[in-house]
C-alpha cells in the first residue's frame, strides 16, 4: 500500500509474529515439556520471503521465539548462515512449478548440505515451497532428517496434533503423544 502511496488503515503481519506475540501474552499455550526427555534436535529453514524481502530480523527472530519455546532452546541448533544471510533452498519463486527439477535440486544441494551440518532430526519451516523442496531434497541426497511445518510442532506442543495429521512425522514423533487404547 506504501508503494502505492494508497492510504490504509490496517497494518500486515506474518503469522509467526502473531504466535510469538500470542505465546508471549499466555493467549497460545505451548511449552517444550514434551521434548525433555526425548531431546529430539529441530533447525528451522528461513524463507526468502520472511528473511530476506523483510527490512529487518524481527519476523525470523519471533521464528526463533516461537521454536525455542515449543522444542526447548536446548533442542535448537541453528544453521550458519542464517536469517537475513541464509542460503536460499531453491524451491521458491516458482522452481517446483517449472519442471527443472535437477537445476532445483543442483540450487538446493548448499541447504541440503548445510541441514545436514546441523546434525537436526527435523527441520522446520513455515514456508510450503521450502517444506516440499527440503524434504525432496532430503529423499534425493539421502539424508535422514525429516521436514515439518512450524504449525505441526505448534500443534504437537499444544497436545491437539491429530493421528491423521502425523503421517510425516517421523517414528519419533508419530505416536508422541496420542493416547493409547486399552487392549
Amino acid at each position: 500500500m506504501r508503494k502505492f502511496n494508497i492510504p490504509h488503515t490496517f497494518e500486515l503481519k506474518s503469522i509467526i509474529e502473531l504466535f510469538a506475540l500470542w505465546i508471549k501474552q499466555g493467549t497460545l499455550k505451548v511449552n517444550s515439556d514434551w521434548n525433555k526427555d526425548l531431546k529430539i534436535k529441530f533447525t528451522v529453514q528461513d524463507p526468502c520471503n520472511i528473511a530476506r524481502k523483510i527490512e529487518s530480523d524481527h519476523i525470523v527472530n519471533d521464528l526463533r521465539f516461537v521454536i525455542k519455546t515449543v522444542v526447548g532452546e536446548e533442542n535448537f541448533i541453528d544453521m550458519v548462515p542464517n536469517r537475513s544471510n541464509n542460503f536460499c533452498c531453491g524451491g521458491g519463486g516458482g522452481a517446483l512449478q517449472a519442471g527443472h527439477t535437477e537445476q532445483r535440486r543442483a540450487y538446493g544441494k548448499i541447504k541440503f548440505d548445510q541441514i545436514i551440518e546441523t546434525g537436526a532430526d527435523y527441520v522446520i519451516t513455515p514456508c510450503h515451497n521450502c517444506h516440499a523442496q527440503i524434504e525432496d531434497m532430503c529423499h534425493h541426497y539421502g539424508g535422514s532428517y525429516h521436514t515439518v511445518h512450524l504449525w505441526t510442532i505448534i500443534c504437537l506442543a499444544m497436545g491437539i496434533l491429530g493421528e491423521n495429521e502425523r503421517t510425516y512425522l517421523g517414528p519419533d514423533l508419530a505416536d508422541h503423544g496420542l493416547e493409547k487404547e486399552d487392549a
